[in-house]
């Protein structure tokens, strides 16, 4: 990958001991592997440094440590900030590959994208070609961690960008330097930590920042923030996506049970994707991996058809067979207002009798009882039978759902209560945020289960 001395040059920090190669970089001794360079982060809570020493013994080529720290290891890459060095490392690695670097943000479906994205560049390429962010690496550490994967058999590079904080997205795409941004949409996810849309949209929007003047801005003409986001791209190529008329890649969808057809056309042509991925929502997210996908030259044949066949993400509407002949909806990967409100979208769509599993919805600020009552009402008009609602903020979910709705405060309550509700023409949607696990909803009672 490279010596360390070329490493410490990068974040301007200070080898102390032998120069050696090292081939990746690690963050965590408990996965460490010989030749690895290992960073020692510091938090609140932990400090990395105190796990020098059990790197080295394990094999690392090096370690970075904040200067001062209590750590006698070597060949030691001493820094100001390992955190911040780990940024600097993953640029100047970056800047070795002359191959298109995608970045995409929003508030809901940036990982969807992101991994449609993927599939279309996979077909394009070959099927280990394209770096795409793994599991939750979409912050300041793990954004970075992504970028220093980065091979020489890659052809392209997809990160997913994740923020809480105005300034965080700033950070993370002036270290990637993309040729292609996207913000997919700014909605009511983390509107407790920015106070209003709009503030989340501004904070989104920072992710053109990194881009050059070549550089490709992929814009949602469907979110009412999309003159905004214009305005921070004159000069720079923009490539337009959804269903409004005018649009560089404009939709049309028709809806089915379970999937439906998005009818497609662009400056290359016309497609015509059956989706197997349900919902308006995940048509529209589909408009914006074609997009990111034409931006960089791939052929829209070649783009739909790698559509086509997208399954989708475990604990996104996925549908799982239940006890007693039931259906669940997996949806319990998270939770906010706008992705609960295209989850009932698609339970509305669905045969026979549909419940509602709905846990908390997090980082909703002062708004969250209002809201969670909100989605109870929508609940209701979207011909919920049943709500079963778990923790303290979806008992005002369920107080506005009215008749049918029940609250719970245990799991095994709940747990209880819905496999008695399973039969075979009941479909049941499960969501919440993700400190809510409502997976074990899913698991406790599908098929097989018990």
């Amino acid at each position: 990958m490279m010596h360390l001395s070329e490493a410490a040059a990068a974040v301007g920090g200070k080898l102390a001991g032998q120069d050696r190669e090292f081939f990746a970089v690690s963050t965590d001794t408990r996965t460490i592997h010989a030749g690895d360079l290992f960073i020692a982060l510091k938090g609140a809570n932990f400090d990395g440094a105190g796990f020098a020493e059990k790197a080295i013994a394990a094999g690392a080529a090096g370690v970075m440590v904040n200067a001062g720290a209590q750590s006698n290891a070597v060949p030691a890459i001493h820094v100001e900030d390992a955190r911040l060095a780990l940024g600097r490392l993953a640029s100047h690695w970056r800047k070795r590959f002359r191959i298109p670097v995608i970045a995409i943000t929003g508030s809901n479906g940036k990982t969807t994208v992101k991994e449609m994205t993927a599939a279309i560049l996979r077909a394009a390429s070959r099927p280990d070609g394209v770096l795409a962010t793994e599991g939750n690496l979409n912050n300041d550490i793990g954004c970075p961690q992504m970028m220093l994967r980065l091979r020489e058999a890659h052809a392209y590079a997809v990160l997913e960008m994740g923020m809480n904080h105005p300034g965080e997205i700033r950070y993370l795409t002036h270290l990637a330097s993309p040729d292609v941004a996207l913000v997919n949409n700014a909605q009511s996810a983390h509107i407790g930590m920015l106070g209003s849309v709009r503030a989340i949209a501004e904070a989104k929007g920072e992710i053109f920042e990194g881009l050059g003047a070549n550089g490709t801005a992929i814009i949602n003409a469907d979110d009412p923030h999309a003159d905004y986001w214009r305005s921070l791209n004159a000069g720079r190529r923009m490539l337009s996506f959804g269903f409004a008329t005018g649009a560089d890649v404009r939709g049309e969808y028709q809806a089915a049970e379970f999937g439906g057809t998005l009818n497609v056309a662009c400056s290359q042509g016309h497609a015509s994707i059956a989706l197997q991925v349900p919902g308006e929502h995940n048509a529209r997210n589909a408009l914006a991996a074609l997009a990111c996908a034409l931006a960089v030259n791939v052929d829209l044949q070649t783009a739909a058809a790698a559509l086509a066949g997208f399954t989708g993400i475990k604990g996104r509407l996925q549908r799982i067979a239940a006890l007693h002949g039931g259906l669940f909806i997996d949806d319990t990967y998270n939770a906010n207002p706008d992705s609960a409100r295209a989850a009932l979208a698609v339970l509305a769509r669905q045969p026979g009798y549909k419940y509602f599993v709905l846990g908390n919805m997090g980082e909703l600020g002062d708004e969250a009882p209002a809201m969670h009552a909100q989605i109870g009402l929508a609940a209701r008009e979207a011909g919920v039978e049943r709500l079963f609602g778990l923790g303290d903020l979806a008992r005002e979910a369920v107080r506005a759902f009215g008749a049918g709705g029940m609250h719970y405060e245990r799991i095994e309550e709940l747990l209880a209560d819905v496999e008695n509700a399973l039969a075979p023409d009941v479909t049941v949607l499960v969501k919440g945020s993700r400190a809510m696990q409502m997976e074990r909803v899913v698991k406790s009672l599908s098929e097989g289960a018990h």
